[in-house]
């Protein structure tokens, strides 16, 4: 499944990969947008193991299938490795070592070599050899306990901050900060990304509002976790949601301005003892008109008002067909490729 269709700025850049599912495959697939050619090696089998009608993580790539319990097998990665500027693999730690494909083996094959490892906790500490998932890792760093609320307590934010962002995506970032210093050194090195290591790292803003006193570990009383009144979502007369952004004063302004709220108590901007007050006017408001209604009437204003899109409508919305932020491949709706890249005198 190839999906770019020039040229990246990781063209030249040779990629070994051993699939594992969701965090590793995800890193592989930045890579692999970006130019990298990337092999990836399988286990007979174990083919789009999540059960996906297109695996979307597979993009970009051609597919080795190897049984690494057979000798021969491991020659053949080898083989692959030895050509490779980098390598992925997501297993747990210790098992590339019992397959005979551990960083030391292959780094002495192959000096240059970045050797990428992603696991939920880190090759070494006291749970490094425990079993877990995004919730586990997220719920270690931090993370998970500051995303809820009060009534229903912490809310998984699906597997994004774990397995995706401060997993997969942490991973990339690492491999290729080890390439530009081999570029240099001429020597590889091991990256070891922990999820709950880049889970805690997404966590940094959060951390310093705690050390500044301005974070409590209250649900659903901050200012960027749904407490705040003009940061937050709203049910409209439709049923469906709109959601709010306006934290610098002026945006808050053109927020009530827009509800037609001008009572002074909430002006010019509300204490946070008035937040239930203000939330149920708001909410009152917000719900004597539809999303688009509302979305229709602050356009172009400064309110930071967006609707909240569903899987169907995010792809239609006239930013993201104007972007390209979404494609057709192989029969499927997919996220394309990101960040864009352009020299400085093109248009």
């Amino acid at each position: 499944m190839v999906l770019c269709e020039r040229m990246g700025p990781l063209t030249g850049v040779n990629v070994v990969e051993f699939t594992g599912l969701a965090a590793a495959p995800f890193c592989a697939m930045m890579l692999a947008d970006m130019g990298a050619e990337v092999v990836r090696i399988e286990r007979p089998g174990s083919e789009n193991a999540a059960g996906l009608r297109v695996d979307v993580l597979a993009r970009d790539r051609r597919t080795v299938s190897l049984d690494l319990k057979d000798p021969a097998a491991v020659a053949t990665a080898l083989e692959l490795v030895d050509g490779a500027d980098a390598l992925v693999e997501g297993f747990r730690p210790g098992v590339m070592e019992r397959l005979g494909l551990g960083p030391d083996v292959c780094s002495a094959r192959n000096p240059r070599l970045v050797y990428g490892r992603l696991t939920g906790y880190g090759q070494h500490g006291p749970l490094s050899a425990a079993v877990g998932h995004d919730i586990n890792y997220i719920a270690l760093s931090g993370a998970l306990h500051a995303i809820g609320t009060e009534r229903d307590g912490p809310l998984p934010p699906l597997n994004l901050v774990g397995d995706f962002g401060g997993g997969g995506m942490l991973l990339a970032f690492g491999i290729v900060c080890a390439l530009f210093e081999a570029r240099n050194s001429g020597r590889g090195q091991v990256v070891d990304a922990a999820m709950t290591d880049g889970a805690a790292l997404l966590m940094s803003f959060t951390y310093a509002l705690a050390d500044s006193g301005r974070w409590t570990n209250r649900l659903g009383a901050n200012l960027l976790d749904g407490g705040a009144p003009h940061y937050s979502v709203y049910r409209c007369a439709d049923g469906k949601w709109i959601a709010v952004g306006a934290l610098e004063p002026q945006f808050y302004a053109a927020f009530l301005d827009g509800l037609g709220i001008d009572d002074p108590v909430f002006r010019p901007v509300a204490p946070q003892a008035s937040w239930p007050a203000l939330r149920e006017r708001i909410t009152a408001v917000i719900a004597t008109r539809t999303r688009d209604e509302w979305c229709a009437a602050f356009e172009g204003s400064d309110a930071c008002v967006s609707p909240v899109l569903d899987l169907d409508e995010a792809p239609r919305h006239p930013h993201n067909v104007a972007r390209g932020t979404f494609v057709h491949r192989d029969g499927m709706l997919q996220p394309a490729p990101a960040p864009r890249f352009r020299r400085s005198s093109e248009a």
